[in-house]
């Protein structure tokens, strides 16, 4: 009688799976093998031999869990079962960032379910990233730059790839930015209390505008955003007169440090 040993699933090299994965059924005395009993579901192989048994989990596999897996003969006789373990397919639900620096990427934690087997994020056009996670609801990964941007704002869908196949995509995303650029502040002379026009580009999502004293000093600024390449800001108290800057920050990062002086 047909005796099993080992089940490969030649994707993973385990006894773990998916739908669709192929599993190789070791074992002795399995040449008259007709029938791959998974589960409940019974599954013609595609390649039988004396010591192996070829077969595709069906579709019609768990969501996820164990399975009990046998042979049975031409004659009706059935071999011993052994588990194969159905990996759930991953979801993703969110990050723990919405944003990152086109020029630099970042870190970021992304959330959701059945995780423990995951081998890569994938950050749509932008790359993969190599993970281990051990946690099955997060894992952390460092989001590669993205320097052939060219748009202020480009979104991508972020997935993760585990033996149970990729999550969705679309489900979960995150929005590379480029710095914003000042190329003039009118006046570019003014005192606390002065409204600012400052032009540029990149002006999206825009969190900070800092002016820099003659001493150094920083202070942030009321703003009020106009378009993506204009704002008005308002100067801040408490600056030491003379020749200073004013800096615009976005998820970007900083742009670059226009003069101002104050008055």
């Amino acid at each position: 009688m047909a005796t099993i040993t080992s089940l490969v699933d030649t994707t993973t090299t385990t006894n773990q799976g998916k739908a669709g994965d192929t599993v190789q059924i070791n074992g002795t005395s399995l040449s008259t093998t007709t029938r791959v009993n998974f589960g409940t579901a019974a599954v013609t192989p595609i390649a039988v031999t004396a010591t192996q048994v070829t077969f595709v989990v069906p579709s019609s596999a768990p969501c996820s869990g164990q399975v009990s897996v046998s042979v049975s003969s031409s004659a009706g006789a059935t071999s011993n079962a052994l588990p194969f373990f159905v990996i759930a397919t991953p979801t993703t639900t969110g990050t723990n960032v919405t944003c990152v620096s086109a020029a630099t990427g970042g870190a970021v934690t992304l959330f959701g379910t059945n995780f423990l087997t995951g081998t890569h994020v994938g950050v749509g056009t932008v790359g993969n990233v190599a993970v281990t996670p051990t946690q099955s609801s997060q894992v952390t990964f460092t989001a590669p730059a993205n320097p052939g941007q060219v748009g202020t704002v480009s979104t991508q869908p972020v997935t993760l790839t585990t033996a149970g196949g990729t999550s969705t995509s679309g489900t979960t995303q995150i929005d590379y930015y480029l710095a914003p650029t000042i190329t003039s502040v009118l006046p570019a002379t003014g005192t606390a209390g002065d409204e600012i026009t400052v032009t540029g580009t990149g002006f999206v999502g825009v969190d900070t505008v800092t002016f820099t004293d003659s001493a150094a000093a920083t202070a942030t600024a009321v703003f009020t955003p106009i378009s993506a390449t204009q704002l008005v800001a308002t100067v801040p108290a408490g600056l030491a007169t003379g020749a200073g800057s004013i800096t615009v920050h976005t998820c970007g990062g900083n742009s670059n440090a226009e003069p101002f002086t104050i008055a």
